[in-house]
């Protein structure tokens, strides 16, 4: 009997064996990898806080293989510092791929890596977990001494700064001197067209035909240009010395006028002329709006007869009369001293803005402001207007600028659960208070999703414990620039300000990103009241971009 026991037992473990190995043979012609061996390791088991620890992952396959390393939060709780490149070696047909990490922890204490997936075709092989100590910097306190922080030294303002800024206002001043002499006092030489300007209407009339036949329109049978300016001149005279509204007027309402004024006897023009001047601007009408083409001795004609009751047009007009000619003389006078009162505006006015920003400069430089929020002491424009700076925070690295580098801020360790770094501008109450802020979920599972409605609901009641009062909360989606979508949470609340039980109107900004098993946030706080913190914090916002791994 126990001999067919033994019998028995000894085929259930040949069987076995026979369907394990049928087993493993399956698998390897269904996954399609060949055979493979996957190691990693160290350089050093323990590491000082902030020093670089090599991280090693050595495949070897076959070359025909495809081979996906780990990339991104990966490394957790160790930070990537930077992901090397990959270095291959060929042995026979084998190849032999080495990946490299460089990683690093800012907190002391025993940490393990955990395993690491690696994709080799359509297989997916987990590398074993490592430990590693990360120890604390050892101060010799025996050999080298602690001191005392320095105290604050008043310092004396250099007398020869004083002059520097003298002598700068003495430049700035002579250089006003000078524009204000060189744009406004000089007598500045007459352009062609003032010189033109300052002729009469019937030398100008004249000239203006002049001109017409230096520009030899009828040689290249532009007769469109031709009209347009061969009318225009005796319009323009006629519009100074007859009719004000010749410019203005179609054909037939000049024409009509012409006639008003020679049945009212008020210009002794002939029926002929004002004939002429109906034909030829009827002609004019045709070329610029008809695109009729005249024959180019009729155009010649029509400017000769232009000219000709140009002539006509002046001897019909009476002489001025001595009182005209006073009245004219004193709106010359009256146009001089105008232009003159015009100069000794724009000059009064150069000399004030001088004088203001010569203000504004003092101020600044003795501890006054240039506008009245750096009097009043709200540095909110300074800010805006200093070198912003763009830099990456915690692991993911979130990239942002911001007005100042934010400095890290001691966190509690004691919480085996959770693990947060977090950097800091500012203080809730100031102008301005920005946080960035990593949380790390040591027990969340992979496959566990975080709710960010509740991850904000919880800022909130931080926020609230803090002292913030009167919240009113908004949410909206927030997608960065690079298209990582986030929870927006905003609104306005009372900051706490000061030691005693005052606050101050403001708002805020929380904005809440998650991947696996962490929690990526970026508060900013600011006055409601402050005329630049809008615009602060619209830079900060479109700057945000959340990058997988460190550059």
């Amino acid at each position: 009997m126990n001999q067919n026991l033994r019998h028995k037992k000894q085929g259930k473990s040949f069987l076995k064996m026979v369907l394990v190995r049928a087993l493993f043979c399956a698998a390897f012609m269904y996954g399609g990898a060949s055979f493979a061996q996957v190691k990693a390791s160290t350089n050093v088991s323990e590491m000082t806080i902030g020093e670089e620890l090599l991280y090693q992952i050595e495949v070897e396959t076959d070359s025909a293989s495809l081979v996906v390393f780990p990339e991104g939060a990966t490394f957790l709780p160790l930070e990537v510092l930077e992901s090397y490149g990959i270095d291959t070696a060929y042995t026979d047909n084998k190849i032999n791929l080495i990946k490299k990490y460089g990683l690093t922890q800012f907190d002391s204490g025993a940490f393990t890596i955990p395993p690491q997936k690696i994709i080799l075709n359509n297989n997916t092989v987990f590398t074993d977990s490592l430990a590693v100590v990360v120890n604390p910097v050892v101060i010799d306190t025996l050999n080298q001494g602690l001191y005392d922080i320095k105290p604050i030294i008043s310092v004396e303002k250099s007398a020869r700064n004083f002059w520097q800024i003298l002598l700068g206002i003495m430049v700035l001043l002579g250089l006003v001197g000078f524009l204000l002499y060189w744009f406004v006092w000089r007598k500045k030489p007459l352009t062609q067209e003032e010189q033109e300007a300052l002729l009469p209407p019937y030398d100008r009339a004249k000239l203006a035909l002049k001109q017409l036949d230096d520009q030899k329109y009828l040689e290249s049978d532009a007769y469109k240009a031709y009209y347009s300016e061969l009318t225009l001149a005796i319009r323009k005279y006629l519009d100074e010395k007859v009719y004000n509204h010749a410019l203005e007027s179609t054909t037939d309402e000049l024409i009509e006028r012409l006639r008003l004024l020679k049945d009212g006897n008020q210009i002794d023009l002939s029926s002929e002329t004002i004939k002429n001047l109906e034909s030829i601007f009827k002609r004019a009408d045709l070329v610029k709006f008809a695109k009729s083409a005249p024959n180019k001795e009729l155009a010649k004609f029509d400017r000769q007869t232009i000219d000709e009751e140009i002539d006509r047009v002046k001897a019909v007009l009476p002489e001025p009369n001595e009182e005209e000619k006073l009245l004219n003389q004193q709106y010359k006078a009256a146009q001089a001293r105008k232009k003159k009162r015009r100069k000794i505006a724009i000059s009064a006015f150069l000399v004030v803005a001088l004088l203001l920003v010569t203000f504004v400069g003092f101020g600044l430089k003795y501890g006054f402001g240039y506008v009245k929020d750096t009097i009043l002491g709200n540095n909110s424009l300074e800010l805006l207007e200093g070198s912003w700076v763009r830099s990456d925070y915690g692991f993911p690295p979130i990239s942002i600028t911001t007005p100042q580098v934010l400095k890290r801020v001691q966190t509690d360790t004691t919480n085996q659960a959770v693990a947060t770094t977090t950097f800091n501008f500012g203080s809730l109450g100031d102008n301005l208070n920005i946080r960035v802020q990593t949380t790390t979920l040591k027990n969340q599972q992979p496959q566990d999703s975080i709710n960010l409605l509740a991850v904000a609901e919880k800022a909130i009641l931080d926020l609230e414990a803090k002292g913030v009062s009167n919240i009113f909360i908004k949410n909206d989606k927030f997608v960065t620039p690079n298209n990582a979508e986030g929870l927006k949470t905003f609104g306005t609340a009372q900051f706490p300000i000061g030691a005693a039980d005052n606050t101050v109107p403001g708002q805020y900004m929380l904005l809440h990103f998650t991947t696996q098993n962490i929690i990526q946030e970026i508060g900013v706080f600011w006055h409601k009241n402050d005329a630049y913190a809008s615009e602060i914090v619209a830079r900060i916002e479109n700057s945000i971009e959340l990058k997988p791994t460190a550059e």
